[in-house]
Order: structure tokens, then sequence, then C-alpha cells
């Protein structure tokens, strides 16, 4: 039986930078402004071309009734026919109708056709601007004829033309001053929100707290960084008092409280990890065990404040004696451990544990001046001759130890196996 199919979940949705927003909110603001402003001002400009165009075809209408009525009061259709053909070359007219007093048509004039330009000017005109002009023709007092006139439409479809030209080049302007200006927003806005996102990202990618914000030019973005990097401060603070902690629990709990020492657990892996080195290296290991052969007594005579003493006496010695790369561990009560690697000879490891008893056997002196003498008895396993992991080696070196504390405080031996160094 086939299973369904797992729905396939859709790929995130990109979404836009700030910088994208930013800059096509420019571009609206600017584009609704100019369209705004200049549609504003082109029915501005509309009406009062509308009025002017009104005023002037009725001035004409009442210039062309004086020049035809003589030749109304006539009847010379002739004379009044050029004095309107005369006038209406220089005029933008489209068509001009005389008639007598009871609106017979007496003398015309109209445009000659043209082509599409001026079909669609005269279109516009109709649309836009007032109908025609009808002014009566007066002779002492008396209606003698009516002159009806049409404008063209020349002069405001120029108008038109320049108007949404006049948008085209504002519009071009603004998205010019536009891109300036988003330019400048990237400068003063973005980038300094691009810096804290980049300073966001590497604290909690790469915990870097130690990176700050730069100051911005901006008030608000500058108040921002300022208090993120007061956070960052706040965090590194904490960061910082984490790792001492963490540091300090490290410490604590690979070292013994009372001598400062490695304590057992940090000593047997440092130890296990000598011992993988010297098997790739074949070399030999160490490991001397340490008991303080009269520690009992101490503390039953002086009490334990005189015991503690005697400890960190003892670890100083063995600091002193010993050297850097040389191992000292307290491994529990009055028994130390000491790790030599690498350990060429068994005659060295035996040259260390005769130096160590000499310098155990001084007295150490308490807070209250008093003095104490305090022997060692050392037990010496050597990798691989006695055992080949750490916990063999401890075992081995102890029961030498034993061994030698039974048959002489103060002595050391070899772990059983070897009869003596070589």
């Amino acid at each position: 039986m086939t299973q369904p199919a797992s729905p396939v979940s859709p790929p995130p949705t990109p979404r836009p930078t700030l910088q994208a927003v930013l800059r096509r909110a420019h571009l609206r603001v600017a584009f609704v402004a100019v369209t705004m402003a200049t549609v504003s001002l082109i029915m501005v400009a509309v009406i009062a071309l509308r009025a002017y165009s009104g005023n002037n075809l009725n001035l004409l209408a009442r210039s062309l009734g004086y020049t035809v009525e003589a030749a109304l009061v006539f009847g010379d259709r002739v004379a009044a026919a050029q004095a309107i053909e005369l006038i209406a070359k220089e005029e933008d007219v489209a068509e001009i109708v005389v008639t007598d007093s009871r609106g017979r048509p007496f003398a015309a004039w109209r445009a000659p056709a043209a082509g599409a330009i001026a079909r669609l000017e005269r279109a516009v005109a109709d649309v836009a601007l007032p109908g025609p002009v009808t002014v009566p023709v007066l002779h002492d007092g008396f209606v003698v004829g009516y002159v009806e006139m049409r404008g063209q439409g020349h002069q405001f479809f120029g108008f038109l033309l320049g108007g949404v030209g006049g948008i085209l080049a504002c519009l071009a302007v603004s998205v010019l001053g536009a891109y300036v200006s988003s330019k400048r927003v990237v400068r003063n806005i973005v980038a300094p929100l691009r810096a804290l996102a980049g300073v966001a990202h590497a604290v909690r990618r790469e915990r870097a707290f130690e990176r700050r914000v730069e100051p911005a030019a901006i008030a608000e973005l500058n108040q921002l960084g300022d208090d993120f990097n007061a956070l960052l401060d706040e965090f590194e603070d904490w960061q910082n008092h984490l790792r001492n902690e963490n540091a300090s629990l490290e410490h604590k709990a690979t070292h013994d409280a009372l001598t400062g020492l490695p304590n057992r657990l940090q000593f047997e892996a440092r130890l296990k990890r000598a011992l993988g080195e010297a098997t790739v290296t074949e070399q030999r290991v160490a490991v001397l065990y340490l008991d303080c052969d009269r520690f009992k007594e101490i503390n039953d005579c002086f009490g334990h404040d005189a015991g503690d003493a005697v400890l960190i006496g003892i670890a100083a010695r063995l600091r002193t004696q010993l050297n850097e790369v040389d191992l000292v561990a307290r491994l529990g009560g009055d028994e130390f451990a000491v790790m030599l690697a690498p350990m060429r000879e068994l005659a060295s490891a035996a040259r260390i544990a005769e130096d160590i008893l000499s310098g155990t056997t001084l007295s150490i002196t308490l807070s209250d001046g008093r003095t104490v003498a305090a022997m060692m008895s050392i037990g010496i396993a050597l990798y691989p001759d006695h055992a080949r992991d750490a916990n063999g080696l401890l075992r081995a070196a102890d029961a030498a130890m034993y061994r030698a504390k039974r048959a002489r405080p103060g002595s050391w031996q070899f772990a059983e196996g070897v009869a003596g160094p070589a």
C-alpha cells in the first residue's frame, strides 16, 4: 500500500528590502504630488482660458458686426463675405455665419478642411470651449442682422499639449529627484540600519559581543544604535561573567581546593592522553604514587589545620622540584601522584623519586611557629613495563608504594616485575 506523499511546503515569499520600499514610496509620493499639482493647474488654466476664449469670441463678433453693418443695410453680400474672410484669416475662428434680421443666411465663412490634427483640435474645442457666440448687428438702434461665431481651438489645443508636456517633464524631474533623495535615504537611514543588522548578525552567529554600532547622523537611529550598544555591553559583561564562572567551575572540577593541584579526575584524563601519545612514539611514561607516612599522627597531635598546612607544604615542594612539563596531582587525603612523560630511562624515574624524598624530609613550619617533619613513600610504575592503561599504572604504583612503606618508610620502590633501575 503506497503512502500518500507529504505535502510540499511552498517556497518562502521574498520580502522587499527597506531601500526598495522607501524608493517606491518616494516615487509614488512624487508622482501623486506632481500629478495633483499639474491637474489642478491645468483645470484652473482651462477655466481661465475658456472664459478668455468666450470673451475674445464675443469681442470678435461685435467687431465683425460693426464691419458688416453697412453691408447688411445695403444688402451687399460680397462686401460682407470679404470682410468676414479678412478677419477670420487673422483669428482662431472655425466658422462665421452672418444672418439678416429675419435669421436668413446673408454671408458665411468656414475654415478650410485640414488634416487629422486640425480635426482633433476641433473636437477638443467642441468639448472644452464655450459654444458659438451670437451678437446682434444694430443700425440706428434697430437690429439689422446677427453674427454667429465659433472658435477653432488651435490655441487651446496648443496649451493642452504644453500642459501634457509639462506633466511629463515634471514627472521626469520628480523621478530624478526621487532617485537622488532615495540615495540620501540609503546613506542616512538604510546604511545605519544595515550596519546595525550586520552587528546583530555577527553577535547571533559568531557570538562577537565586542562589535559595536557606529554613530548615525539621524537622532532616532543614533539613539537606537546607542541602546543596542548598551545592550551589547550588558551581553558582553554577562558573557564574561559566565565565562569566568565556567572557568572557575571547570577549575574546581579539575583541581584540588586545598593545594590547587590537579585532582584525580584531571590526572587520569591527562595520563590517558599521554599513554595514547606514548603508544605512537613508543616511549615510556612513569607514574609516581606518593603517600605521607606520618599524616595521621600529625592530624592527631597537631590538629587538622596542621595537617592541611603539611599537605600545602608538600604540594609546594613538589612543584618546585619537578619541571613544568611534569604533572603533579593530589589524588585525595595524603596521597599524591606525579606523571613523567616521556621517560627515556628507568634510572631517571628513580633519581627523581630520590630528589622528591630528599625535599620532603625537611621540616614544615606551621602558622603557630612549630615545625613538623613529614616523610613520603613512593611507588613507581612505568608504561609499558608494568601496565598498558592508566588504571593499571595507578594500581601498580599504589601497590609499589605500600611495599615501600612496609619495607622502610620514606623510601621508594618500582612496581613488581622490575628488579631495580636499569
